[in-house]
């Protein structure tokens, strides 16, 4: 019944000193930093995009999903971009030299239509796209830059731009400023660089904290929660634990006369008390005023 009671009365105490807060400033729970959730979508004629956008999942080893082609996507496709904290998208080139609708696949039939209706503010984009640049050096990879104008347009934060070196290109509506948009490949003309720089364009992805933000997968980004606001004690708490305090002394001291046997420990200035059959033991920090022998 002793131990009852002592359990009770520490039950009692326990909250009063596990909730009391530093200070009285509301504080916010944080969630720690987690892979953003982030999906490969492609449109491709003769697979080479395709293969392109099997490299970067590869190099990404299993943290996206995807790849999935445009044109195939199941279900709403508002719905399916909406759920993604960050898209990678690429393109083909066959329309050469067209003001629009250059790729040549299913991403012509979304730019004007569904895809004016989804709600992408903020959402980070990186494209990337293929061309030949030999035999079409002046519009090389040009469907690229209208892919990234496209989510641009919606208000999206484009990431992963790219320099000219190393091309034989003279021009293409996939340059803005001195950069390329994206990532571009020739799979016709340099086809044996395509797995290096895709390598060096997700390294390039993840230092400008393009994967960074939440949850993989498609699972929503964990949220920013604003903890209740934590007064400061008043008087009468303290004055409560006080009597607590003072509540738990007694029924400590009447362990003594009730079979509990106090060892007292002056190395670690606390004191053990242990029931006359030795089953059971307890522990406080304050010296009995009968003192047995440490065991």
């Amino acid at each position: 019944m002793k131990i009852i009671q002592l359990a009770a009365v520490l039950l009692q105490i326990a909250p009063s000193v596990a909730f009391m807060p530093i200070s009285g400033r509301n504080t916010k729970a944080v969630s720690s930093l987690e892979m953003a959730s982030t999906a490969i979508v492609f449109g491709t004629s003769t697979g080479s995009t395709e293969t392109v956008a099997d490299l970067i999942a590869e190099n990404l080893e299993g943290q996206v999903d995807g790849p999935f082609d445009v044109e195939t996507l199941e279900g709403s496709v508002k719905d399916f971009f909406e759920k993604y904290d960050s898209l990678i998208v690429g393109t083909p080139t066959w329309n050469t030299g067209a003001d629009s609708e250059r790729s040549g696949t299913g991403w012509d039939e979304l730019y004007y239509g569904d895809m004016q209706e989804m709600n992408l503010q903020g959402k980070k984009v990186a494209v990337f796209g293929l061309g030949d640049q030999i035999s079409y050096s002046e519009n090389y990879a040009d469907a690229t830059g209208e892919l990234h104008d496209v989510f641009e347009a919606l208000g999206c934060k484009m990431m992963g731009y790219t320099s000219q070196e190393g091309y034989e290109h003279e021009d293409s509506k996939s340059i803005r400023g001195d950069l390329f948009c994206g990532l571009l490949c020739d799979m016709v003309n340099q086809e044996e660089l395509s797995e290096e720089r895709v390598e060096k364009w997700v390294a390039q992805l993840k230092s400008e904290g393009f994967f960074e933000g939440s949850t993989a997968g498609g699972a929503p980004a964990p949220q920013v929660v604003d903890a209740v606001a934590i007064e400061d004690p008043p008087v009468a708490s303290l004055e409560q634990l006080e009597d607590h305090s003072t509540l738990m002394d007694e029924t400590i001291e009447s362990h003594a006369s009730d079979g509990f046997k106090p060892y007292h420990n002056p190395v670690t200035k606390s004191t053990m008390w242990v029931s006359s059959d030795g089953r059971s033991c307890y522990y406080t920090a304050d010296t009995p005023k009968t003192t047995s022998v440490s065991p």
